[in-house]
């Protein structure tokens, strides 16, 4: 795949990059080394203050890295303008919070003279030079969230970011380097996929995290785990969005349009199966096919667009033969369903019921606005149906009842559980998933410390 910005709105290679050579990879790596032997050693006090230098330099630039975003990948620019405010609004937490999450731990003085030592502690170290291999979805929060607290760690970062967002992964490069960080601290390295293996086998860089897709995933853990390098995976998701019958089904069919279609439904945590009990399927299924049919599809640069085009030609050929192989199966369209004539990489939002097991869209991840609806005949039948994936990354309920909840909680197998609301990520609360959404975690304590070297520290009476 060229490295290169192609509009899905039109289709129109605006941009083209070479790759990085050999030359100028093995140079990026040897400054990342050389900067984090220095920027180790710094506190958090001035981390934070470049960090909160990069937030504000990144909250100025929002209409304009908007525009960019959504030329690049198609996503509508009110919503890149909102991805922009939400990394800023994660700097600053990490910026914040991360002395505090790393603070030296002290066992229990009962444990400390157990052990025979006069005092012990456990403290948290940055491993060195991470390679984040990023996709285009969220182009710039995707990076962020893994930027901020590995900075703030006292890590150093090189990207390798998706091949049809240059721009972008140049402009975070840009970012960090206005903002004072150190050179070499957050590098973008302008390389396809192949190269990917070359990097991560190079013994300077200590660790990998990747969002992707899952060949993606496995590749890079396959070499990781040769090496013996940490990793952390968030990959594909085919989350379950339960409607039971105590449920708010107006509200919950209004949050379920968003939550399908945010960024024309390419999001790994998007709601995915709509699993709805008999008792409120009718209702639910009205009022689901309704808002979405009303969306509005079309220039993602006008102020008023919902659902922009998919982000790539192949993407959205994909996501037509899914489809169709399901219509062909017996599904049924309830709307959409049908690709437009006309330029662009565009797709209707669409839902399908009439879904069964063997059909591919059951279990493979649909890439874009298209839902599919089942029906559940009680609480059972929807936590069987919400497992049966290959997926765990996350998992809304729509529930009044505190027994449905307590069971959905205890059985769902998924990284996270959103009651009455729309899976979104938010700094202060752990991100990941189980089977093959991946391992580890992002955000929140639990992702500051991924990237550390836990380190016991004991002191001889």
């Amino acid at each position: 795949m060229p490295i290169a910005t192609v509009n899905p709105a039109n289709g129109e290679t605006l941009r083209t990059y070479e790759a990085m050579g050999e030359e100028e990879i093995e140079r990026r790596i040897e400054l990342a080394e050389a900067t984090f032997r220095t920027y180790r050693t710094t506190g958090f006090y001035e981390r934070a203050g470049l960090m909160r230098r990069a937030a504000d330099l990144l909250e100025a630039d929002q209409k304009e890295i908007g525009k960019v975003i959504t030329t690049e990948m198609g996503k509508p620019v009110k919503q890149a303008r909102a991805e922009a405010a939400k990394c800023a609004k994660a700097m600053r937490w990490y910026a914040d919070h991360a002395a505090e999450l790393l603070a030296d731990e002290e066992p229990a003085e009962a444990d400390v003279k157990d052990s025979g030592a006069s005092r012990a502690l456990v403290r948290y170290r940055p491993l060195g030079p991470v390679l984040a291999v990023m996709p285009w979805n969220f182009p710039l929060w995707q990076v962020i969230r893994f930027a901020a607290p590995a900075l703030m760690a006292g890590n150093v970062g090189l990207l390798k970011h998706a091949s049809n967002v240059p721009q972008t992964a140049l402009y975070l490069e840009d970012l960090f380097h206005r903002a004072g960080f150190p050179e070499g601290c957050f590098q973008t390295l302008l390389i396809g996929s192949a190269q990917v293996d070359d990097v991560l086998r190079d013994e300077r860089v200590r660790a990998a995290t990747l969002t992707g897709s899952e060949p993606a995933g496995r590749a890079v853990a396959a070499t990781a785990g040769e090496m013996i390098k940490k990793t952390v995976l968030e990959l594909g998701g085919s989350d379950p969005f339960v409607v039971m019958p105590s449920a708010d089904v107006e509200r919950a069919a209004e949050v379920a349009v968003t939550a399908r279609t945010q960024n024309a439904g390419q999001s790994c945590i998007a709601a995915k199966r709509f699993i709805v009990h008999t008792d409120v399927y009718d209702a639910f299924a009205q009022r689901f096919t309704e808002g979405m049919r009303a969306l509005k599809v079309g220039d993602p640069m006008d102020e008023e667009t919902e659902v922009g085009p998919l982000s790539s030609e192949q993407g959205l050929n994909d996501l037509v033969e899914l489809v169709d192989d399901a219509v062909r199966g017996g599904a049924s369209v309830l709307c959409g369903g049908e690709r437009p004539d006309g330029p662009g990489w565009y797709y209707p939002p669409t839902v399908l019921a009439d879904v069964t097991r063997e059909l591919r869209i059951h279990r493979e991840e649909a890439f874009g606005p298209v839902a599919t609806l089942y029906r559940a005949a009680d609480l059972d039948e929807a936590v069987l149906i919400a497992n049966d994936t290959d997926f765990g990354l996350s998992s809304n309920v729509w529930t009044r009842d505190d027994a449905d909840v307590d069971r959905f909680v205890r059985d769902l197998e998924a990284g996270g559980v959103y009651v009455n609301g729309m899976t979104a990520s938010h700094p202060a609360f752990p991100f990941g998933g189980v089977k093959r959404s991946g391992y580890g975690r992002e955000l929140s304590g639990h992702g500051i410390r991924e990237f550390c070297n836990i380190t016991t520290v004991w002191h001889g009476a």
